[in-house]
């Protein structure tokens, strides 16, 4: 049976509300795909669903129509945007989980453009339990750790590498993929190393006895981020 224009309206409706849990989810994170995008997702894989399904059922008698058609372009073309949502800032990766509930939520869209209500909505609060569930063990489970570029600069014969180890495990930090550059006109050598630790661990003790070391011009702690 064809669906309605009225019951496409709801559906699209559905859809919106539960793209709108998500992308509320998302955005509270700092993540650019937010409410919006997650809305918008799940309205369009909603409208292909059903059209797909109405252009199978009005055209059947002639070609033998397949609903699946068009989802699976749906679940192809979602790679696009979820790629998009992924940023890399040397060596930290951000939006894996934002490309995950976009393709995820592409499948909700599908689900409730179909008439499956319930999985839809199931789908969508099981999806909600997992991200809110992860920032709790995330927390108080599992000590998150990011790595970041160091880089400092400081006079040649002053500024060593020995010194900068110890800073770093006093701060309770890992080193690793040393670099070690000079300027023979200016007389100065700089280090570059990758730094790891626990994201409760503050940033400013480090800065200050950065500060503090023998021989030190400029650091540069992190790269600045991209701009548009």
């Amino acid at each position: 049976m064809i669906i309605t224009e009225i019951e496409i309206l709801l559906r699209l409706l559905l859809a919106a509300g539960l793209g709108a849990l998500i992308g509320y989810e998302r955005e509270r994170h700092g993540q650019t795909a937010g409410l919006r995008t997650h809305m918008i997702l799940a309205v369009g894989a909603t409208l292909a669903m059903t059209l797909s399904i109405n252009l199978a059922l009005a055209f059947r008698p002639v070609s033998g129509g397949d609903p699946a058609r068009l989802a699976a372009q749906v679940v192809s073309g979602i790679g696009f945007l979820g790629a998009g949502a992924i940023l890399r800032y040397g060596t930290s990766i951000r939006g894996l989980t934002t490309a995950t509930s976009l393709w995820t939520l592409a499948i909700v869209g599908l689900a409730v453009g179909a008439g499956q209500y319930l999985v839809g909505a199931f789908t969508t609060i099981f999806l909600l339990v997992i991200l809110w569930l992860l920032d709790i063990v995330e927390k108080y489970l599992i000590h998150a750790r990011m790595t970041i570029p160091l880089m400092v600069t400081g006079k040649e014969g002053m500024l060593n590498i020995d010194d900068l180890r110890s800073l770093l495990k006093h701060n309770k930090m890992e080193m690793s993929n040393l670099f070690v550059s000079k300027n023979l006109k200016k007389g100065t050598v700089t280090l570059r190393v990758m730094v790891t630790f626990s994201t409760e661990i503050p940033i400013e003790p480090l800065m200050q006895a950065l500060s503090g070391l023998p021989g030190v011009h400029t650091y540069q702690l992190g790269e600045p981020t991209p701009q548009g």
